[in-house]
């Protein structure tokens, strides 16, 4: 029973790591200095903790699955946390030929939008851009897709913004 419960708490111990690891990542391409830092300084400490318990005595199955488990897990939890958490700003990119309906669609839902003619393969059409929360993003695309069914829509993260506007 005591393998058992060292194989947990090796599990508890990575899974809480490596969910901690992958948080950290992505503030760190985020460019969330301060918060990285943090979160690596709480994630070193748990590390440290699910090393010596798998390293305390001879290995294990349980300590060893324990661990294996705990990585692949914690970075799927790590993944969920952060969609969850939505933190930064997504850049919303709609192309269509009723791209000045989304835009006029988007501002009525209070977005900033930025409208563009283009041509694509098709001939003329409307590029909207929008800056939004990434809160906001998916129900970006919902507006436009109400609008258009057929949109072209890419998202992507918009790591530094300067001024404009904003919807909170």
């Amino acid at each position: 029973m005591e393998l058992v419960l060292a194989g947990l708490f090796v599990f508890a111990m990575r899974l809480t790591d490596m969910s901690l690891d992958t948080l950290r990542m992505l503030f760190v391409m985020r460019g969330r200095k301060l918060l990285a830092g943090l979160i690596g300084t709480l994630q070193a400490t748990v590390f440290i903790l699910a090393v010596s318990a798998v390293l305390s005595g001879p290995l294990n199955v349980f300590t060893v699955a324990g661990y294996a488990l705990g990585f692949g897990s914690g970075v799927i939890v790590g993944m969920l946390a952060e969609e969850r958490l939505a933190l930064g700003y997504s850049y919303v990119r709609i192309y269509s030929p009723r791209g000045k309906a989304i835009a006029d669609a988007l501002r009525a839902a209070g977005h900033a939008v930025t409208e563009f003619t283009a041509r694509g393969k098709d001939g003329l059409l409307t590029v909207v851009n929008c800056v939004v929360a990434r809160r906001h993003a998916q129900h970006v695309r919902e507006i436009a897709e109400q609008v258009d069914a057929n949109a072209f829509i890419t998202i992507d993260e918009a790591r530094s913004l300067q001024r404009g506007y904003f919807r909170h």
